[in-house]
C-alpha cells in the first residue's frame, strides 16, 4: 500500500512549508492534484488520510484532491483523447502507439495557512 508512503511524503512537504511560516501559523488546507494515470488509488489515499496525518501539521487541515483525467496523443494519427488505462487503443485509428500527455501528476498544488 504505497498510498501511506505518499501521504508521509506530503506530510514532509507540509512540515517544510510550515517551518518557513511564523510560529503561530497553522495549516488550514492542502490541495492535491493527482492524475488518474499516476498509479495511485485515490480512494485508498482518502481512506488513510485521517489516520496518517493525526498528530502532524496536517491534522486539522482540510484536504482537497483534484483528480486530473488521463490524456493521450496517438503517435500514428495525432488524435488527442482522454484515457483511463494505458493499454486502451486510440479511439480514432485503433493504434496502441500512444504518448501519455496528462494525468500522471502528483503534486501539492497549495497549502493554506491561517
Amino acid at each position: 500500500m504505497h498510498e501511506l508512503s505518499i501521504i508521509q511524503n506530503i506530510i514532509a512537504i507540509a512540515e517544510e512549508e510550515a517551518a518557513a511560516q511564523p510560529r503561530s501559523a497553522q495549516i488550514e488546507s492542502i490541495e492535491l492534484h493527482i492524475g488518474e494515470m499516476a498509479g495511485i488509488e485515490i480512494d485508498s489515499l482518502e481512506f488513510l488520510w485521517t489516520a496518517a496525518v493525526d498528530g502532524t501539521v496536517l491534522q486539522y487541515a482540510n484536504c482537497t484532491i483534484q483528480r486530473i483525467p488521463g490524456q493521450a496523443l496517438c503517435a500514428d494519427c495525432q488524435t488527442s483523447f482522454f484515457i483511463q488505462h494505458r493499454h486502451l487503443p486510440c479511439p480514432n485509428c485503433g493504434s496502441h502507439w500512444l504518448n501519455i500527455t496528462g494525468g500522471e501528476e502528483l503534486r501539492v498544488k497549495s497549502i493554506g495557512f491561517n
